[in-house]
């Protein structure tokens, strides 16, 4: 039977009063409803500036709460896990799933090099304590993104399903902290879990798709727009998924025109009103 871990972490409190996005899916959550998607988006760090909030000049930049909570490491973490962005093979058995998202700072600013070690249990609730299945370390993109493809984990006596993973930004501290599933029925008795670590996940054919942003106390300068921007591509479509898009381009969505800020390829959930890391409305 699986060692037993210990729950650590303390239960959110709003820093200005306001009701969060955040704050609502905790509440959700302790009702055995957490929605998949909150008022038709992603409650992510990134939904503030999204939403047209004025940006403070230090926010907290995950929605009105702190950064990413922590929480134990349990008893099945080892070093040394190898590089690498997909823990399965074609052959591995289990639901597919995706997680993607941003690590940011203090300042909502992406921080790029961040080391994230992820760890898991395989579909059927069992960790490899041998070797290095369903382990392994990447670091976040120029742009701070990350991307791991895995399987949904399985269960196993006093938890429910989660991921394991610690983040370390360069030249700061190790933060060790659990993802959870929204919708799952052991989330009411995993003494364990918390709501502020809910990842966003949808169904996307067989396989499910899941976006988290992390937070990290890394204090951050926010930049002042340049007074000349810079040249922008007059708007020649609508933005699409599965587009690769350069910096400058410019796309139309939902009526509005946007610049691309940072070249990347746009994928379901970055929406330009969703990632200001990634699009400026002009």
């Amino acid at each position: 039977m699986p060692a037993t871990e210990d729950p650590t972490g303390a239960p959110a409190t709003a820093h200005d009063g306001r009701i969060s996005r955040k704050t609502v899916l905790r509440a959700a959550a302790a009702l055995g409803a957490a929605p998949l998607l909150l008022g038709g988006g992603v409650a992510l760090a990134r939904d503030r500036a999204a939403a047209g909030e004025a940006p403070d000049l230090t926010p907290d930049c995950h929605d009105g709460d702190a950064p990413t909570v922590e929480q134990t490491e349990g008893p099945y973490f080892k070093p040394d896990s190898p590089l690498r962005t997909s823990l399965i093979t074609s052959s591995t058995p289990g639901t597919r799933l995706t997680v993607t998202g941003y690590v940011f700072g203090r300042g909502c600013l992406p921080i790029p090099g961040v080391l994230l070690d992820f760890w898991q249990a395989d579909h059927n609730g069992a960790y490899d304590n041998a070797g290095y299945r369903f382990r392994g370390h990447q670091f976040s993109t120029a742009q701070g993104a990350f991307t791991l493809t895995t399987v949904v984990p399985g269960l196993y006596p006093g938890r429910t399903r989660h991921l394991h993973v610690k983040l370390q930004a360069p030249g700061r501290r190790v933060v060790t902290t659990q993802l959870y599933f929204p919708g799952e029925p052991r989330n009411s008795t995993d003494s364990i879990f918390d709501a502020r670590l809910l990842m966003n996940v949808r169904q996307a054919g067989p396989a499910r798709e899941g976006t988290y942003d992390f937070v990290l106390d890394v204090p951050q300068t926010p930049t002042t727009p340049p007074t000349t921007p810079p040249p922008t591509t007059p708007p020649t479509g609508t933005w699409a998924a599965g587009t690769a898009y350069r910096a400058g381009d410019g796309v139309t969505h939902g009526g509005s025109p946007y610049r691309c800020l940072q070249a990347h390829t746009a994928i379901t959930g970055w929406e330009p009103p969703n990632v200001p890391a990634l699009w400026q409305r002009i």
